[in-house]
């Protein structure tokens, strides 16, 4: 078999979006004549835990781990947060912190920690992996990003060891849809933008998740890119085939529920469907499954929505797949920010293969709309469309609305094949 070295800093038993491509690509990868060799991290400062993504890493594969210092533990102190706290992505905050040091803190990760607060691991890994691969030769590496200080090891392994290098953006970096809020200076934009167009030129291959990010790379530099979507994997669902519907009308929220997803227009659709059909008010329930923003539950209660909500929290990823199964409606919120039209969010692919109709606020002209359209599993509504979205969520009570929901060509192993034949290419 050949080999292939996958760096990612995301990886079980951290839990959340982040960690589920590459190990399902790890996975599948022996099926299509690779072995995965996966470097990470010893300690890293996950978000969110899960100890059940641990029986899904192959036995047979090796993994590579070292330990990372990471600046958090000085930023918990100084915002006047429990050590035991985690940080979330998307400037998402279950409490009401205080303004300015949160504002002084961003400030200090956009200007200080460039490309990000993982930098630290940069030097320790190089060395770790240059001893490593003498005895042990690879034929590929791939970094998967953020966090880009992967993509920093893999430039110094490329510049050390020739070897072909794949670099995987799974989000942007200087697009992403925070960026404009990290109150950099000119200075440092600068920074971030020479180094990603370092990794996007000296790449032998950048892969992407979506054909608008694909394209805004291609305007930053990469010279030779695919797309290489998210997906679901058909194990997770064979466990989870005989769940019935709930007896509520229940719209679930699975992931992050951030600022950039907290749309006003939903909330008014749902309080004035409440206020005028007492059927829909006396079966709706919102089930929030994941991490809540301080602001979404600000407009929940404004909106009067407070008994219809239920908090989950986060849950193990086989738990989420039963709360999507259940629901007779998954909604899915899209950031509005000026990348919208290009977000893709990993769990679409969930929410189809769970073959419950989807709602989707955002644009109804991005890569995601493109994607609920062609597998007719949903429908799309603007983030400003009050009457469409009221008209929408009745017809979805009413069930006059049908689908055909086909997830086939988004399972793990197909999109393996695809980064298989990627790999293939390369040596």
């Amino acid at each position: 078999m050949n080999k292939v070295l996958i760096i990612t800093y995301y990886w079980p038993p951290s839990g959340g979006a982040g960690v589920q491509r590459w190990l399902k690509f790890a996975k599948y990868l022996s099926d299509f004549g690779w072995e995965p060799i996966i470097y990470t991290v010893e300690n890293g400062e996950y978000p969110v835990l899960d100890y059940d993504l641990l029986d899904e890493v192959p036995k047979e594969i090796t993994v590579l781990k070292t330990p990372i210092w990471e600046p958090y533990r000085i930023y918990k102190k100084f915002t006047g947060r429990k050590k035991e706290d985690k940080i979330n992505s998307g400037f998402l905050s279950e409490k009401k912190n205080s303004k300015f040091l949160d504002q002084l803190s961003i400030w200090i990760r956009g200007n200080l920690f460039i490309p990000d607060a993982r930098k630290f691991w940069i030097k320790p890994s190089v060395n770790f992996l240059i001893n490593y691969l003498k005895d042990n030769p690879v034929d590929v590496v791939v970094s998967s990003g953020p966090p880009h200080s992967s993509h920093m090891i893999a430039l110094k392994l490329k510049e050390k060891n020739k070897l072909p290098w794949v670099a995987d953006f799974r989000d942007p970096w200087t697009n992403i849809d925070y960026y404009k809020e990290l109150l950099l200076s000119k200075k440092s934009d600068l920074k971030h933008k020479k180094l990603e167009n370092i990794v996007l030129t000296k790449a032998d291959k950048v892969i992407t998740i979506g054909k608008s990010l694909s394209e805004e790379l291609k305007l930053l530099g990469a010279k030779n890119i695919d797309v290489i979507e998210n997906g679901f994997d058909p194990d997770d669902f064979q466990l989870n085939e005989d769940i019935s519907l709930d007896k509520e009308f229940t719209i679930a929220h699975i992931g992050s529920f951030t600022p950039s997803r907290n749309h006003i227009v939903f909330w008014q659709a749902l309080k004035e469907l409440i206020t005028e059909n007492s059927d829909f008010s006396n079966e709706l329930k919102l089930q929030l499954v994941g991490k809540v923003d301080y602001s979404v539950k600000m407009n929940i209660e404004k909106y009067g929505l407070e008994k219809y909500v239920n908090y989950v929290g986060y849950v193990p990823h086989g738990e989420v797949i039963k709360y999507q199964k259940k629901a007779k409606l998954l909604l899915l919120m899209i950031n509005n920010t000026p990348n919208a039209k290009g977000i893709i969010t990993g769990k679409v692919f969930e929410y189809i293969a769970s073959k419950r109709p989807i709602l989707v606020v955002g644009p109804e002209d991005g890569d995601l709309s493109t994607i609920i359209n062609t597998t007719k599993s949903g429908i799309v509504c603007g983030f400003d469309d009050v009457k469409k979205l009221k008209l929408t969520l009745l017809r979805l009570y009413n069930n006059q609305i049908n689908f055909e929901p086909d997830p086939a060509a988004y399972s793990r192993q197909s999109l393996t094949k695809k980064l298989s034949e990627i790999l293939n290419q390369l040596t």
